[in-house]
């Protein structure tokens, strides 16, 4: 028979997998912005809250916090430097008020992950009563990561469109919240468990979006672009 913590750790390994996948899921996005030279109206939400999780689930998942956390902190390592790559595509080919508003986003979120490390090192001095705090700020932002896509989704059900929400993003956030959810549950951890269940969740709806509005998704038009429009039905024709 298994061991426990041997099937905990292929669990989480797994985790790391699919996680990645979630992390790289959106290139066929960046690959449009890059190619259009412009954002149009995909959010930079879901990346800059990303960003953020990542860099406070690698300050858990060190020894001097956490110890022996080391699938936490090697992929939301990974995380960070790839958000780091969409985020600075996004600052690329935005507009000024919203490369502006993504700046000071950012800004926000620096000031506040230096205070998260400073307090924790200088008043906290053991690891259980770091974890517990740092655990806590993890849960809330890493709902924030999962929560994030809200404001595509209300375009989704405002537009009947799911021409800017990426079906693979949703799935991926869908089955990575899953496979977290039962490792957490291996060996419980409520600070794993309350935001990948939330997460799970959160993909689901965005799937049953997906499958609720694809059929009146009008892919080939362009609402900010009428003679684009217009070349496309001609060429149907």
């Amino acid at each position: 028979m298994a061991h426990p913590g041997m099937i905990r750790t292929i669990v989480g390994i797994i985790g790391n997998i699919i996680s990645l996948g979630l992390f790289l899921s959106p290139i066929p996005t960046f690959m449009k912005i890059i190619k259009q030279k412009s954002v149009a109206d995909f959010k930079p939400d879901p990346y800059v809250a990303t960003l953020l999780n990542c860099a406070v689930w690698v300050f858990y998942g060190m020894p001097f916090v956490h110890p022996d956390s080391t699938l936490v902190w090697t992929i939301n390592g990974a995380g960070f430097i790839i958000e780091t790559v969409y985020t600075t595509i996004f600052i690329l080919y935005s507009p000024g008020s919203k490369r502006k508003r993504i700046f000071i986003i950012l800004a926000i979120e620096a000031a506040f992950f230096a205070v998260v490390v400073l307090v924790n090192m200088l008043a906290f001095h053991t690891t259980k009563t770091r974890t517990l705090v740092v655990g806590i700020i993890c849960i809330v932002f890493n709902i924030l990561m999962y929560a994030s896509p809200l404001t595509v989704m209300k375009m989704v059900i405002k537009t009947k469109s799911v021409k800017y929400m990426p079906f693979y993003l949703s799935l991926a956030n869908f089955l990575n919240g899953i496979v977290w959810l039962i490792y957490s549950l291996l060996k419980f951890d409520i600070n794993i468990l309350i935001p990948n269940g939330l997460g799970a969740l959160s993909g689901l709806v965005q799937l049953i979006l997906y499958a609720t509005f694809y059929k009146t998704t009008r892919w080939e038009d362009d609402d900010d672009d009428i003679k684009s429009r217009s070349e496309v039905q001609l060429s149907n024709v």
